[in-house]
Formats: structure tokens, sequence, C-alpha cells
């Protein structure tokens, strides 16, 4: 069988976030003929095609080379490991890769990059924010370690970890005429001005809680930041319809209060959870991440509400959501 050597499968692990060999050595810093001649060299060892390279049609990977690029990037992470191990003793060291679902990131990055450092000098946090698709991308892309999103909507293939409690609000202007009940009817926002914020799971929930109820909600703007939600909120231009999360103030960004109110029935009671895919370890690192977000956050948003069954190492297995 032929040698094969980890920089090869570095350099195959790097190809499916490219759809071009060029655009792909570029980025590794290698020229295109030597990242060709790596290529064909694991395929000889392979005894099987992993890419085609047309060039009128990009670079394609075939379903035995997406597999071979999956593996190539656990054996990789598995041999960082090893070597960072062997350095550190008991100290955490090295970086972790977390991704965060850009409605709630600025209400729980800033308590990550200020405590956890503290805690574990050794670890550096490289943080990305995005939509769901673009996390779900990551992780698949082994670009990521573990990302935290809603548990809502998530496909198979994922182990989570629950991290807080969340369900949808309503926010009001003070002087809203439902701003003094302790909580909020459903029904009696149907026919009110409503500033929808504009994102993936977001909208499927209020479209599947007003549906639930036979009710559509008016809508008055589309809006894609929850700060530019909130701000018109706080201007009375309409209310707003968001998931609880900690840290938050009820100020908009030009510091205007607004005012939250629960929805009685609850709708969209779920969790914030890490996932990563269930074909991959967490590294130490990431896994320690978790605990102390689950320390710091854990305890918002009152009682467990997340139903899928728990592994023995604390995690909760993959499962459909209803």
């Amino acid at each position: 069988m032929a040698d094969v050597s980890l920089r090869q499968l570095e350099l195959f692990a790097a190809l499916p976030n490219f759809t071009t060999l060029s655009a792909a050595a570029a980025h590794l810093h290698i020229s295109e003929s030597a990242l060709s001649q790596a290529v064909t060299g694991l395929e000889n060892a392979v005894g099987e095609q992993l890419c085609v390279r047309r060039k009128a049609r990009g670079l394609t990977l075939t379903p035995t080379g997406q597999q071979f690029a999956k593996q190539a990037r656990q054996i990789l992470a598995d041999t960082k490991e090893l070597v960072l191990g062997a350095r550190r003793g008991q100290e955490l060291r090295g970086p972790v890769k977390l991704g965060c679902y850009s409605s709630f990131a600025t209400s729980v990055v800033p308590e990550l990059l200020e405590g956890f450092p503290r805690r574990h000098p050794g670890v550096h946090i490289e943080i990305m924010v995005g939509t769901n698709e673009e996390l779900l991308s990551a992780l698949e892309a082994g670009r990521l370690d573990v990302a935290l999103l809603y548990n809502v909507s998530l496909p198979f293939g994922y182990r989570r970890r629950k991290i807080y409690a969340t369900e949808l609000e309503v926010h009001l202007h003070p002087d809203h005429p439902l701003a003094a009940a302790s909580t909020v009817d459903l029904a009696d926002l149907a026919t009110e001005p409503y500033i929808q914020y504009d994102a993936t799971p977001g909208i499927r929930n209020v479209t599947d809680a007003f549906t639930a109820r036979g009710l559509e909600p008016r809508i008055k703007a589309q809006v894609t930041q929850i700060s530019l939600v909130e701000a018109l909120v706080g201007r009375g231009v309409g209310y707003g319809l968001l998931m609880s999360r900690p840290n938050a103030l009820p100020t908009s960004i030009e510091g205007r209060p607004f005012v939250i109110r629960p929805l009685d029935p609850p709708v969209t009671v779920s969790h914030v959870v890490g996932i990563w895919p269930e074909d991959m370890n967490l590294t130490p690192r990431a896994s320690a991440l978790l605990d102390f977000a689950v320390e710091k956050l854990g305890g918002y948003g009152g009682a467990d509400v997340l139903s899928n069954p728990a592994t023995s190492d604390g995690t909760v297995a993959s499962a459909p959501i209803p």
C-alpha cells in the first residue's frame, strides 16, 4: 500500500470548501500543480477516484471523496489533540472554533469571551457568527468544533447539549394597552402592526404559532436585525416577537425603553443548544467551553423543556424536533 502523508490529508480535507482546484491551491498557499499531484497520489493510494477536475465545471468530489475528506478531517483533528495532549499535561491549550447564531450572539458571546479565557488562559476561542445554514455548513465542513443554535428544525446527524431555556416573547412599546398586562395572548396581537424578525427559524416559529390558532399576523415591516426590531418597537411602530435571551436589557439601541411580556398560552418553548456532528468527538477544549456556557447561562430561562434523552456523557442525543 502506498504511503499517505498528513500533508496530503490536510490538503484534501480542505477541498470541500472550494469549487475549483485553483481557488483551493491559492487558499492553501500551494501551486495548483502540486495540489493536483497530491490528490492524484491519494487516488492512487486509495485505488478510486476521489474528485472530478474539469476546467469548465470546476471541482467536484465523488461520494467516496466526500467521505474521505470527512475522515481526513477527523484524523487531522485527532492528531492535533494527540500532540496538544502530550504538551499540556493537565492544562487545556489550543483553539476552540465556536459558531453562534446571530440573533442571540450579543447575549452569549461576551459572557464566554470574557470569562472562559480567565479560567483557561491556554485556550483561544475563534468565533463565527452566522445563520443556521452558514453554521451547519461550517460544522459539516469541519471549520467549527461546535455551534450554538436554537433547538428548532435542526437536521439529523448532530449531538446536542442544552445550554439555556428560551421561549417566544412579545416586545411592546411602554404605552401599548397590552403592556400593562402580566401576560399576552397571541390572539390579542393579530390585528396589531407586527415588526417581523426576518430570519430562520424565527419566521417559521411565528408563522406556525399564528397558524395553530387560526390567525395571521399583520406585518408592518420585515427586518433582519434584532436591534432594528427593538428600535422600531421602542418608537411605537409595532410589536415584536423574539426568543428570550440572557443578558438582554429592555432598551433599544436608541435608548428607548420597551416592555417584554410572556405569551399565555406559551409559544415555541425550546432551548439554545450546543451541537456538533455525531460522528465527530468534541475536543476537551470545546467540551470545557460548553461546560462553562451551561454554568454561566444555564440558570436562565427556568425549567428544563428539552425532552431528548441524555447520554452518559451529559449530552443530548440527536432526535427529530416536533
